[in-house]
């Protein structure tokens, strides 16, 4: 905290006297180190563009979060072993995830699951190739992301 604090300029006392308690400076540092893949697409847009333009994003935020990655899995950890940080972070991912949900509503009668499934699948499946390119990049390239969301895009097709 006190290297983040003189970057800042600032003391850790002043930082964290911009929040209640550690907990909740933890879920702002995550929501803005790590924040939601925004697509720059009409919420209107088919299932599929609305995939496209969403790996299209996931991809432009690689940069960013490989540069966080370590800090956000150990945010997760200490969330895992924090119980009252770990029922925070839920209740913030929940509306992370109704927000997601309302944007794909708008294209419902194309999806083959739940919006508010979807939305987790969507979560999972980002964070889970984000990692995977960290750990592996050679073999998780921009296509294994845009092939990932357009598999999502097309299952519902096929039935």
């Amino acid at each position: 905290m006190e290297a983040v604090a003189r970057r800042a300029g600032m003391t850790s006392g002043a930082i964290y006297g911009n929040f209640k308690n550690r907990n909740e400076l933890f879920i702002a540092l995550g929501q803005t180190y790590w924040p939601a893949i925004a697509p720059d697409v009409s919420p209107h847009a088919g299932f599929e563009e609305k995939m496209r333009a969403y790996a299209d994003a996931a991809i432009a935020a690689i940069p960013d979060r490989r540069a966080v990655a370590v800090g956000r899995l150990t945010g997760m950890a200490y969330a895992l072993s924090h119980e009252d940080l770990r029922i925070q972070v839920e209740a913030a991912t929940a509306t992370s995830y109704a927000a997601g949900a309302a944007w794909l509503s708008a294209g419902a009668d194309e999806l083959s699951v739940r919006p508010e499934v979807l939305v987790a699948v969507i979560h999972a499946l980002t964070d889970g190739l984000m990692f995977q390119r960290f750990l592996t990049p050679d073999l998780i390239s921009d296509e294994v992301f845009r092939a990932a969301f357009h598999a999502l895009a097309v299952s519902r097709r096929s039935e």
